[in-house]
């Protein structure tokens, strides 16, 4: 017995050693994600290694997004003739008002994002109404279906998908699947097995194969891209699960955010998609031609940017367009997101933005989905009520979107949410609209989901239980790595 009590601290020094040198042998790695790592491989000396073994590794960019010369070459080509043909439609930074002119040259210096214009955009809240009008779409797709989901479940509306698809491979048209195999969790190859027996294209990002040696878990492709013949995009946060039309007990009606594109927008979702595409599968790699990028002349009013972000880059562009939105708002900040765990940089610009005297207006889901990630969520939330942000619960079901508005003039709508895994792990993909009456349609849907809402004060919190609130501050120590 006399032992085991320097056996035990011999133990805990090595895992605290361990610990240490596991960590902090990563430089670049963000100083928050560090200690919150820290704090879970001292205090799960076991469990704590296993998890970080799947999901706490660093990105290996090298290997990442390599295209070859050729096809690098020849998608660049394809795209400049676009731009030449559609001259106007597509414009430099210096072609919008002055309000908006530093948002877009940020999007073309950190990411390329191009500045579209005289797109028709048309916004979806309601699952059945968006998967009808995209299934519309592919049924009348002629050439190419490309398709990238971070779920993409077996059940009803996935089959549902899935046999359209193999109608269209069996007509010739060129369709290709891309899913992320842990968002899509039970889903397996076997389940496209037919459609690459009829011709079509189905894979899990970067290879189910490398998920652990060389992707890592934690890094997710959270994009929801849609594109038929190059015309026709679409981009926000349904993914394809029955939940996403309301079929599930757990969730209710389920209340998401997606727009459909018409004009030359569709060319950067089509590029991002194609980059996807052959960074996964280099051996049925795409090689664009004029089919993928046709020339689209559409009367539309909204003028647009497709901005992608991802751990293959340090940037964090879209991080920095929310950064960007928040501090030019004057009148209004109106933001839907289903988690609220914001790093320190843009949760100090939604406090600054509020003490300005902006009307800043944060909704969440008044249920959870991941228990840590949303008593973080109600940490944040309590945090920035303090700072005279307007707080609510959506009560009608859970809440998905992720949405900014603000002035009723700049919008932002994607798969990007408000925290840390969307602004540093996730691959994520939004569009930057920049249309005033879109911005406002926006803005009243936002108001009509206030009415079936809860306003959440300041006192509110402070009535919260203390295991409620220690609940809420030990999950916000995990945050950077929830």
């Amino acid at each position: 017995m006399q032992y085991i009590e320097p056996i035990v601290y011999t133990i805990i020094i090595l895992n605290a050693a361990a610990a240490f040198i596991t960590v902090f042998r990563d430089r670049n790695r963000d100083i928050a994600a560090t200690w919150a790592w820290l704090l879970v491989l001292i205090l799960l000396p076991i469990v704590g290694f296993i998890a970080y073994a799947f999901v706490g590794r660093k990105l290996p960019k090298n290997r990442l997004f390599r295209l070859r010369k050729e096809t690098q070459i020849r998608l660049e080509q394809m795209i400049q003739r676009q731009r030449e043909a559609l001259g106007t439609e597509l414009m430099p930074a210096d072609a919008v008002t002055s309000s908006v002119r530093g948002m877009v040259s940020l999007f073309l210096n950190s990411d390329g994002a191009l500045l579209s214009r005289k797109n028709r955009v048309k916004i979806y809240t309601d699952g059945h109404e968006k998967f009808h009008a995209m299934f519309q779409d592919i049924e009348a797709a002629k050439n190419h279906i490309h398709i990238e989901y971070y779920t993409f479940y077996n059940d009803q509306i996935g089959n549902d998908l899935l046999h359209l698809l193999e109608r269209k491979a069996a007509q010739g048209v060129d369709v290709r699947v891309l899913y992320d195999p842990w968002g899509s969790m039970g889903t397996f190859r076997s389940f496209f097995k037919h459609l690459e027996e009829l011709g079509g294209h189905a894979r899990p990002f970067l290879g189910a194969h490398s998920a652990i040696l060389d992707f890592r878990l934690n890094f997710r492709d959270h994009r929801k891209i849609v594109v038929t013949d190059g015309r026709v995009g679409y981009v926000g946060g349904f993914n394809v699960g029955d939940q996403y039309l309301g079929r599930s007990k757990k969730f209710g009606y389920w209340r998401d955010t997606h727009l459909r594109i018409v004009g030359s927008g569709v060319f950067e979702l089509q590029e991002r998609f194609i980059r996807d595409w052959n960074a996964t599968d280099a051996e049925h790699r795409i090689v664009p031609d004029v089919n993928m990028f046709p020339v689209i002349r559409v009367k539309g009013n909204t003028s647009l940017q497709i901005v992608s972000s991802g751990p293959d880059s340090d940037a964090q562009q879209i991080k920095l367009g929310y950064i960007k939105m928040i501090m030019t708002a004057q009148h209004r900040l109106w933001i839907q997101s289903p988690y609220l765990i914001p790093d320190d940089s843009v949760l100090d610009a939604i406090k600054i933005a509020a003490m300005s005297g902006v009307d800043v207006r944060i909704m969440v889901p008044d249920k959870p989905d991941h228990a840590f990630v949303y008593r973080a969520t109600q940490y944040y939330a309590r945090e920035l009520a303090d700072a005279g942000v307007k707080i609510y619960y959506y009560n009608n079901g859970f809440i998905h979107a992720k949405t900014i508005v603000i002035d009723g003039q700049v919008a932002s709508v994607g798969s990007a949410n408000l925290d840390f895994r969307s602004f540093k792990l996730n691959f994520e993909v939004n569009a930057f609209l920049y249309d005033a009456d879109l911005a406002q349609e926006l803005e009243r849907i936002f108001l009509e989901d206030q009415k079936i809402s809860s306003l959440i004060t300041v006192q509110d919190f402070k009535n919260q239980s203390f295991w409620l609130k220690f609940k809420q501050t030990f999950s916000r120590l995990l945050s950077p790595i929830l």
